[in-house]
């Protein structure tokens, strides 16, 4: 039986290395492979500390409505108007919920002429620049909607690789909300070309620098190619473990023309990123046949003159760096377009731990899946981003997705509750409700235009609650406010009514609050330190000085 193990793990150990070997040769680091595997959901790259993304409007968490949570597919421009018409009639407008998002399926499967995205034909044959000059009258903001892959959610065109032309079409438009989604993504490669030499045009003069004159550092590594002696290629770039520095002399700032002279090798897609000073520029090499030995691949990169070293790596080794360049390159892209207007919503689902990138990115980030009216999954997604506060604060704000408040068979309790935790967690405030119903469904409009708990959603300081206590029936969670203000929610987690003794106890010692002059939000009643409170079935009650 050892022996047959034993035969095995040699025959394992075999295979292994001669895959490494395999994959050496190709300039390709099999750890390195190992590793991404591992740790695939882990951002590797090193993002400063406090270097929060400059755009959006966002001072406050964003509020307004989307079409996805009632209609999913089944909009129009019609239903649109209707809805921004709610908004100005039911006083939410001037609530504070001024932004009318339309998600997935609002554009045809065809781009135009000029490949830019249009307005479904049929359903928004007004044009989509027409609906939103018509909401921006009514002093609303229209937000769209787009998937960081080549196709949306609804398998629509999306904008992966179109980020600045989609993100100007949307300028021209007026929008100032986009929504970002990960369907159909294609991650980047964490493999780099084999870089023999890099060709430099400058007007009429053209320099060549090979291999051998880079300067490399971490796993870069200079190989002769076998074929042709004496000259070199550079492998190990990928997988954000090496990188080569080309150094170059520029009489003047200007645009060149930079051709990278590759080894091909492997038929599968690499990737290459040349850093020039504070700008960045990404060459995609396809998958290669290999009938000739050698490539070439070309941009346009800006030189200032003097002395330009030019990087060349590739830094992608886990999914989660992939989606950090491509939600940031779409960010540029929004921020340069519209002077940083545009409020950017990033929507990954959570799944490659936004909280360690996000906020250098966008202004808003998904921290789960999408959320549905059913009281165990809202808690579940509650529970997760309790976990996140310290990432929150003004212009960057975690997201547990759009509200449920209105939709499904959630009771008026659960409701309630839901809106409270919320705003409680410095949320945005996105609705996903009917609001041409919310006349017949007046306790649906009482809760979301509360205009206490909008306050504490909306507190200038930006902080995001804490739990301080808790047990098996009851969450206990604190928000500070500004000019000393503060806010407690008690959240009864059971199915039946508790009963509960309100006082400060477990509250952190730094925050002392004031007892005196405190009301509950939704009963608007005073209440003092040692009351007795009943909290019904998945209730909560909202205490506040504000």
């Amino acid at each position: 039986m050892y022996k047959y193990l034993l035969l095995i793990f040699i025959i394992l150990i075999i295979v292994f290395v001669s895959w490494g070997l395999f994959k050496r040769k190709q300039g390709v680091c099999p750890f390195c492979i190992i590793k991404q595997f591992i740790f695939r959901s882990k951002i590797t790259m090193n993002i400063p500390k406090g270097e929060f993304y400059q755009g959006g409007d966002a001072k406050t968490p964003p509020m307004g409505w989307s079409s996805w949570n009632t209609f999913r597919n089944h909009i129009d421009e019609k239903l649109i108007e209707e809805t921004a018409d709610a908004l100005v009639s039911t006083g939410l407008a001037d609530a504070g919920y001024k932004y009318v998002n339309l998600d997935d399926c609002w554009h045809s499967s065809l781009r135009d002429e000029n490949g830019r995205l249009q307005g479904d034909l049929v359903r928004f044959a007004s044009g989509i620049d027409t609906l939103s000059s018509k909401i921006r009258s009514k002093g609303l903001k229209i937000g769209l909607y787009s998937s960081n892959g080549d196709f949306t959610c609804e398998d629509l065109p999306a904008s992966l690789g179109n980020e600045k032309t989609d993100a100007a079409t949307f300028v021209d438009w007026g929008v100032e909300y986009f929504k970002y989604d990960f369907c159909h993504n294609i991650k980047i490669p964490s493999a780099a070309p084999l870089i023999s030499a890099i060709e430099i045009k400058n007007g009429d003069n053209v320099t060549v620098i090979p291999a051998d004159k880079a300067k490399l550092s971490g796993l870069a590594k200079l190989d002769e190619n076998k074929k042709f002696p004496g000259k070199y290629y550079i492998s190990l770039l990928g997988h954000g473990k090496g990188s080569a520095v080309f150094e170059y002399e520029s009489d003047s700032d200007s645009e060149c023309d930079v051709t990278l002279c590759i080894r091909k090798t492997g038929r599968f897609e690499k990737y290459i990123v040349i850093q020039n000073n504070s700008e960045y520029y990404e060459l995609f090499i396809p998958c290669t046949k290999i009938w000739t030995v050698d490539g070439r691949y070309q941009t346009k990169i800006n030189v200032k003159k003097g002395k330009n070293e030019l990087r060349f790596f590739n830094p992608v080794c886990t999914r989660a760096d992939s989606a950090y360049i491509q939600y940031k390159r779409m960010g540029e892209a929004l921020r340069k377009a519209s002077d940083g207007k545009i409020t950017y919503s990033i929507c990954e689902w959570g799944r490659n731990k936004p909280k360690d990138w996000a906020w250098n990115t966008g202004n808003l980030w998904r921290i789960s899946g999408d959320i549905i009216p059913n009281w165990r999954w809202i808690n579940h997604i509650y529970n997760m981003n309790l976990k996140l506060g310290e990432f929150a604060g003004p212009g960057h704000w975690n997201d547990p997705d759009m509200l449920e408040v209105g939709n499904g068979k959630l009771t008026y309790d659960e409701n309630k509750t839901h809106f409270s935790l919320w705003c409680m967690m410095a949320s945005p405030l996105i609705l996903g409700n009917d609001l041409r119903k919310l006349p017949d469904e007046k306790n649906t409009l009482e809760i979301i235009s509360n205009k206490k708990m909008i306050a504490i959603n909306q507190d200038k300081l930006g902080h995001q609650c804490i739990r301080y206590k808790k047990n098996l029936t009851f969450d206990y969670l604190f928000k500070k406010l500004e000019n000393g203000k503060f806010a407690i929610c008690i959240y009864n987690k059971s199915a039946k009514k508790k009963t509960v003794d309100f006082d400060f106890s477990g509250v952190p010692a730094e925050f002392k609050p004031d007892a005196t002059n405190l009301y509950e939000v939704w009963s608007n009643k005073a209440i003092r330190v040692n009351d007795k409170i009943t909290i019904d079935a998945h209730g909560c009650v909202v205490i506040t000085d504000l």
